[in-house]
């Protein structure tokens, strides 16, 4: 019964949608029906400016950081996999939202720097990388996604199956979600780092 409680309890800490909490209580407003419609930080940013941005962003690391913590209290190595799996599951479909979330990128580095901070550190690299150099936030994130599994079998020795295969897990959640923004970016359409939705 411990994999599914643990997992249960992940998700509903990943469905805490900090985007939509700030948004609510901050701009009396309801993020999803703004800019990508994303309930996640990087719209967050766009709609309602740097500080709500970056405290979404923060808040949404810390949910993948208390998942894990939990899981390893409830059951060790194993359960962190789990609780990590779970919260982004959970931030990219939470409950409380009917089902429409964000896309899991804040909340599954919090969860790679609670269980390999190293690896962790070298996807961070890539992401700040890519997103210096396109100023796509979403395609740093994808390309973040692309590289997690190969930074896990480059970077943890010895290698974790394991991990291996969760982060690969994640990394297919984090690209998924990214569809719309694939589509945007081959179209020319995709916002760039700076560009601000205008709120009606």
């Amino acid at each position: 019964m411990k994999p599914v409680m643990v997992a249960i309890i992940a998700y509903i800490i990943g469905s805490f949608s900090s985007s939509y909490v700030l948004g609510r209580v901050l701009k009396k407003a309801d993020i999803r029906d703004y800019g990508s419609g994303n309930a996640g930080a990087t719209n967050a940013v766009r709609v309602f400016g740097k500080k709500i941005g970056v405290l979404a962003f923060i808040l949404d690391v810390l949910k993948g950081v208390l998942a894990v913590y939990i899981g390893n209290r409830l059951l060790g190595y194993d359960g962190k996999l789990i609780a990590g799996f779970f919260a982004v599951a959970g931030h990219n479909w939470p409950v409380f939202l009917k089902f429409k979330g964000g896309k899991g990128i804040a909340t599954s580095f919090g969860i790679l720097l609670s269980i390999h901070w190293p690896t962790a550190v070298s996807i961070l690299m890539v992401f700040i990388a890519v997103a210096v150099i396109s100023r796509y936030i979403s395609l740093s994130s994808i390309a973040s996604a692309i590289v997690a599994p190969v930074a896990v079998f480059i970077v943890k020795k010895p290698f974790d199956m394991k991990f291996f295969i969760m982060t690969l897990l994640l990394a297919i959640l984090a690209i998924y979600r990214h569809r719309e923004n694939i589509k945007r970016l081959m179209e020319g359409k995709e916002y760039r780092i700076g560009e601000k939705v205008k709120r009606g």
